[in-house]
């Protein structure tokens, strides 16, 4: 599977939709369909690393809410759940 390129999350969600878009088209030969599914596939991928990462700050932040320190935050190894 192709991994896509260092975008921001919105820039990953734009392409995703943009790939969703193609695939809709019936028009689409078979190799090429195929392609784009792994590419959005890869992009699903990112976009979940980036909101499980977002999910963490925020829970810590809120968990620390009262004490205004700062904490890096380390997310979770890549190999751990998956």
């Amino acid at each position: 599977m192709p991994k896509p390129t260092a975008n921001s999350f919105e820039a990953s969600l734009q392409r995703l939709e943009g790939i969703v878009a193609e695939l809709e088209r019936a028009d689409l030969p078979l190799e090429e369909s195929v392609k784009k599914f792994e590419e959005g596939m890869a992009l699903f991928e990112e976009c979940r690393k980036q909101l499980d990462v977002a999910e963490g700050k925020v829970e810590m932040l809120i968990k620390r809410a009262g004490e205004l320190v700062a904490v890096p935050f380390e997310p979770p190894a890549a190999d751990e759940g998956t």
